[in-house]
C-alpha cells in the first residue's frame, strides 16, 4: 500500500484537445473538435468544468486555436512530438509542463466525465503495490484517455514514442497498472462526429 493517499494538490489534469477531429467534419478535412458548441458551450469546457475542481491545476493541450483555448483559463500547451501523434503526445507535451507528482488525462470530447474520476483512479493507484498508472474501465472495455500517471514516467514515455509507436495501451501494458471499473458507461462517452453531437445535444 502506498505511503500516503494522493491529494488533489498532487496531481495536474491534462484536457487533451489536439487531435485533427477529421470524423468531425463532413469533408474529412478535421475541425477542432474541443470548439464544437455543445449545449451552449464549447465542447472542451464541459470537460474542463468536470476536471478542474477534482486537480490541484489544469493544462489544456491544444495545436490549434491556442488562444481561444487560452480563454478558459488554463495554460495551454502544444504536442513536442511533430506529425499529431494521438493521445499519447498530449500526455507528453503535459508530463513535460507539470510539476506534480501525477498528471491525469481526458479527452476534449468527454463531456459527461465522472465527478469521482480522480478521486476514484488516485485510490486504486494508491492502493495497488507496483503500480503506476490507473486507467478508467466500464465492464469489458478500458478507456485509456482516462489515466492518472506518474510524471516520472516522461522517459519511459519518450523512449516509446522514439521509437514510432502510438498506441497509448501499448505503451502502458508492461508498466504497473490498475484498472479502476466504473458503473456508468455513458460517462465516459465522446462525441465524434456531427451525428453524436446532434443527438447528445438534445439527449
Amino acid at each position: 500500500m502506498s505511503a500516503h493517499p494522493i491529494e488533489r494538490s498532487e496531481i495536474t489534469g491534462i484536457v487533451l484537445a489536439g487531435g485533427l477531429g477529421r470524423r468531425m467534419s463532413a469533408d474529412g478535412q478535421g475541425v477542432d473538435k474541443g470548439l464544437q458548441p455543445f449545449r451552449g458551450r464549447p465542447m472542451a469546457q464541459h470537460a474542463i468544468e468536470r476536471l478542474a475542481p477534482q486537480v490541484g491545476t489544469l493544462l489544456v493541450n491544444a495545436n490549434r486555436n491556442r488562444e481561444r483555448y487560452a480563454d478558459f483559463g488554463w495554460p495551454v500547451i502544444g504536442d513536442a512530438i511533430e506529425g499529431h501523434a494521438g493521445p499519447l503526445a498530449g500526455l507528453h507535451a503535459g508530463m513535460r509542463h507539470a510539476r506534480t507528482r501525477y498528471v491525469v488525462t481526458v479527452p476534449c470530447d468527454s463531456p459527461f466525465l465522472p465527478a469521482d474520476l480522480v478521486e476514484r483512479l488516485a485510490a486504486a493507484l494508491a492502493d495497488t503495490p507496483g503500480a503506476r498508472l490507473a486507467v478508467a474501465r466500464t465492464r469489458e472495455q478500458a478507456h485509456p484517455v482516462f489515466a492518472l500517471v506518474e510524471r516520472s514516467l516522461l522517459a519511459d514515455l519518450e523512449g516509446f514514442l522514439a521509437s514510432g509507436r502510438r498506441k497509448i495501451d501499448a505503451w502502458y501494458a508492461p508498466l504497473g497498472v490498475v484498472e479502476v471499473e466504473f458503473d456508468d458507461a455513458a460517462a465516459f462517452r465522446n462525441i465524434n462526429t456531427p451525428q453524436e453531437l446532434s443527438e447528445q445535444e438534445s439527449g
